[in-house]
């Protein structure tokens, strides 16, 4: 998860409280790396980073999960330059297919309407098919609301997602961190579903 301004992490949040409300499901927050260099961030009136409290992911340690969340801010339609640089290590876990079979969910924020939710989800899901993950969309499992068009909002049939604004200042709604709420509690009856009981297998 990285999360420039904090509407990834609000997002994030959301999920987790979904995704632990599921009985049997444990959940956690990690924080990809961060790229960019202090000053950098200063000067994008930025928080610090690393986000206090939430450890970072470590990619050798991702067979270790039954499922995954995955957040990212929207670059241009695309994932950003931080959680692109985390995936890129995950060559080795490709090779030995160790995250083969594994659900996978995506939320993302964008700072407008036009700027890519969907295609941010498009584009991603490639990084995820070469290691033979399963995406687990929303679908439209949260009913009428995720498809209002009387209240602005982020998130689709594919994810949850927020708008941040031209300059970061708009903050998840009550609407869209919902959304993300029902997306974790969904992906959690999924990957409680997919799980296969030790020594079943």
């Amino acid at each position: 998860m990285p999360s420039t301004y904090g509407h990834i992490l609000e997002l994030a949040r959301a999920q987790l409280k979904g995704a632990q409300s599921v009985p049997g499901i444990s959940a956690q927050i990690y924080q990809v790396p961060e790229t960019l260099s202090a000053e950098v961030l200063q000067k994008m009136h930025s928080p610090a980073k690393p986000w206090e409290g939430i450890p970072i992911a470590d990619a050798q340690s991702l067979p270790q999960s039954d499922g995954f969340l995955f957040g990212t801010p929207t670059r241009f339609g695309n994932v950003s330059g931080q959680f692109k640089q985390f995936w890129d290590s995950t060559g080795s876990l490709w090779q030995k297919g160790a995250l083969n079979g594994k659900p996978f969910g995506m939320f993302t924020s964008t700072a407008s309407q036009g700027g890519g939710q969907e295609e941010t989800f498009r584009t991603a899901i490639s990084n995820f098919v070469h290691h033979g993950m399963i995406f687990v969309p929303v679908g439209s499992s949260f009913g009428p609301e995720l498809f209002d068009m009387e209240e602005l909002h982020g998130g689709s049939a594919w994810g949850a997602g927020t708008f941040a604004g031209a300059t970061g200042a708009r903050q998840p709604t009550d609407l869209e961190l919902r959304i993300a709420e029902h997306q974790g509690r969904e992906f959690g009856r999924v990957v409680k579903k997919l799980k296969i009981p030790q020594g079943a297998a």
